[in-house]
């Protein structure tokens, strides 16, 4: 496995709590290209830096009808893209994750789902900072990761007015749930430690 170490801190406890990883795993290096496969599709990932932002182009392989390239633009860098099948249905999901800067790593992920194996919609995931309970300490440095059926965001805690984090970890845990126009990760529950 590769990542940070608290990236593989984050698996080791997640799996020890959860068991098994889905899926594979791949981390981001310049000129980042993965290709990631699972029950008979394959996302294409890449990205081309241009400046302070970049383009991120996915490409699926296995659908019934053709599809053309999906291209965002994102500002930071790609840390990691993951394949898995949080909902158990038979039909994969992307899991990109982006972040800020190397400094606050504020998060963000670039999510895929096959729908049916015909066409790919976006999934969603709530920013920490629209529920007042959980942005209390938050100051990015986040985490992703999915393990086994649950798709987890891990932070550091920072007290008010401390610059350096508390020592605490908050945790979410997310499920997969389709939307009226995609897919939505719905919080399933919250961790501290």
């Amino acid at each position: 496995m590769q990542g940070t170490p608290w990236r593989t801190g984050l698996r080791t406890a997640s799996i020890l709590a959860a068991g098994l990883l889905t899926g594979s795993i791949a981390v981001a290096a310049p000129g980042f290209s993965q290709r990631l496969e699972l029950q008979g599709y394959a996302f294409e990932v890449s990205v081309q830096a241009d400046g302070s932002t970049s383009q991120l182009m996915i490409v699926l392989h296995g659908l019934s009808q053709q599809h053309g390239p999906t291209i965002v633009k994102i500002e930071g860098t790609v840390t990691g893209a993951e394949i898995a099948d949080l909902d158990a249905n038979g039909f994969p999901e992307l899991y990109v994750y982006v972040n800020t800067s190397e400094t606050d790593r504020y998060g963000r992920l670039v999510g895929y789902a096959v729908n049916r194996g015909k066409s790919m919609s976006e999934i969603f995931l709530p920013p920490v900072s629209e529920n007042a309970k959980l942005r209390q300490g938050y100051r990015g440095q986040d985490e992703f990761a999915v393990v086994e059926s649950t798709f987890v965001q891990r932070f550091p805690i920072f007290r008010a007015g401390d610059s350096k984090p508390s020592g605490k970890i908050r945790q979410l845990q997310y499920k997969l749930r389709q939307g009226e126009a995609g897919w939505i990760l719905r919080l399933d529950r919250t961790i501290e430690y």
